[in-house]
């Protein structure tokens, strides 16, 4: 009989502050291997720091939290944790792709030297290989015909959809977004929010910090509402979006809708 896998995110009592500053009060949150998790919640309410820990790009100051089994940022001796390092860390990151609000796209490298460039420079994948890898990558995002453009040339919803490509190219086992489609023009978030979808159709485990809701209705398979550093309400999509528990979910969904 073989072992079950452990979720592919375990969050238990995990609890971050900058200096005086609670963010994090106890976040205890499971996403299951091939899940959806969408992360909803006033502004402030810590999703983004929450989203940042996964990734390590922030140290928790108490807690548990495991990446595929593993712990990201420290390694366990006899119940003692110890920081490990950086280039363990970064060996381990590299499995989970990130996509900011901004694009960060390098502006001096075309949409195919953007996605090509930490594959053959960390993964040391020969760069004819990472070349066709990252053309089927554009073709995947809708933007086979831009890969010869500069960022500059690109429209935001076109700049973020590069910036996906970037992430998809090593190959994650988690991509984690943090509201991909807040700096876009309105007309230009669809466009977004297909790829994210075909992603979740593909069977991607994803968690996404949106204040879109609709998409949060068509693709999550479970939902979290944060508020003060902490989850309020966790559920399926159909509980949380439409029956609600908890006044505060009600209360912040009656004025995002």
């Amino acid at each position: 009989m073989t072992e079950p896998q452990p979720p592919m995110v375990h969050a238990a009592g995990v609890c971050k502050r900058f200096g005086m500053n609670r963010v994090l009060r106890g976040i205890d949150l499971d996403v299951a291997r091939g899940d959806v998790v969408i992360l909803i919640g006033p502004s402030g309410s810590g999703k983004s720091t929450f989203l940042r820990c996964i990734n390590f790009l922030e140290r928790i100051d108490a807690g548990t939290l495991l990446v595929n089994g593993r712990n990201i940022g420290y390694r366990d001796e006899g119940g003692h944790l110890y920081e490990r390092r950086m280039r363990d860390v970064q060996k381990d990151r590299m499995k989970v792709g990130m996509v900011f609000q901004h694009f960060n796209l390098f502006p001096h490298m075309t949409a195919l030297q953007n996605i090509v460039e930490a594959p053959i420079r960390v993964q040391k994948i020969p760069r004819k290989e990472a070349m066709s890898a990252a053309r089927a990558l554009l073709d995947r995002v809708g933007l086979a015909d831009k890969e010869r453009s500069y960022p500059s040339e690109l429209s935001g919803g076109q700049q973020q959809r590069v910036a996906i490509a970037r992430a998809l190219a090593m190959k994650p086992d988690l991509m984690l977004f943090d509201e991909p489609t807040s700096a876009l023009d309105p007309e230009l978030v669809r466009e977004v929010l297909d790829v994210m979808k075909q992603l979740a159709a593909d069977g991607m485990t994803m968690v996404v910090v949106t204040h879109e809701i609709g998409f949060a209705r068509d693709v999550a398979d479970r939902v979290a509402f944060m508020a003060d550093g902490q989850v309020v309400e966790y559920g399926s999509a159909d509980d949380v979006l439409g029956a609600p528990r908890e006044a505060r979910t009600r209360e912040f969904l009656a004025h995002v809708h």
